[in-house]
């Protein structure tokens, strides 16, 4: 899976071969934009990721260029937490450097829910 932090193998990080289909990945959805998949180590019984197409390193790779990607992946988020019927709630977290927890670079928002999420978060 490459190195802790990045998930690289050569410059294509874990999500990259995911989109790519190099490394086989259960999508609940795909379009031009994003995907989604399910965190292989969930941290609530509803735990989705969000990933953009485009490999930005993180939140703070993105640019004014990138605003409408982000809302993109923020409305999708949404779609999904309906799709996993968590209308009793939810969090979306996006993780940003090693001190945020971020653990591969490219972009990914966390969809979490299914039960009491509690504050602060960790």
């Amino acid at each position: 899976m490459g190195d802790k932090m990045g998930g690289k193998t050569g410059d294509k990080t874990l999500f990259t071969r995911i989109i790519e289909g190099e490394i086989p990945g259960d999508f609940l959805h795909r379009d031009e934009h994003c995907v989604v998949i399910r965190d292989i180590n969930p941290q609530a019984p509803v735990h989705l990721l969000v990933i953009p197409v485009k490999p930005l390193t993180g939140i703070q790779g993105a640019s004014q260029d990138d605003q409408e990607l982000l809302g993109h992946l923020l409305l999708t988020a949404r779609s999904m937490a309906d799709a996993s019927h968590l209308g009793s709630g939810y969090r979306l977290v996006i993780n940003s450097g090693a001190e945020g927890g971020q653990e591969v670079e490219h972009l990914h928002v966390h969809v979490l829910g299914g039960r009491q999420m509690s504050w602060p978060p960790g």
